[in-house]
């Protein structure tokens, strides 16, 4: 499925949207170039379990809301191995969902079953987001 996005706010809607369909244990990977809107994505993942304050976990690696949501931005990584070795894989398929960013770094630590997401710049303030 793929939803035209004109702003942030719609962005979250859509993500708000999509989180009805996970549940624990999912790991979802979220594509797309620096400043997609990958976070803004996960903003409305987190408003729709009713979580807040979401930020990019771009020098931290990971970051948890409550005890269900793992957030996880991969940007730095140059493999599976050091996500392992930072212990970030110890939360797959847990009793969280797992979000991640820029997870083709870490592709060889993946779990099998993964969803994924894709949100494509069309233009400064349109993207198109394949769930």
């Amino acid at each position: 499925m793929e939803i035209l996005s004109s702003s942030a706010e719609r962005t979250r809607q859509v993500a708000f949207e999509y989180a009805k369909t996970l549940k624990k244990g999912d790991v979802v990977l979220l594509s797309g170039d620096l400043g997609a809107g990958k976070t803004e994505f996960v903003k409305g993942v987190a408003e729709f379990f009713g979580l807040q304050g979401v930020t990019s976990p771009t020098y931290a690696y990971l970051n948890i809301y409550g005890d269900l949501l793992y957030h996880y931005d991969c940007y730095r990584l140059s493999s599976g191995e050091d996500a392992e070795l930072l212990g970030l894989t110890d939360y797959f398929n847990g009793d969280n969902i797992c979000l991640v960013e820029w997870a083709e770094n870490i592709a060889d630590a993946l779990p099998n079953e993964v969803k994924r997401v894709n949100i494509s710049k069309i233009s400064e303030t349109q993207r198109k987001i394949s769930l």
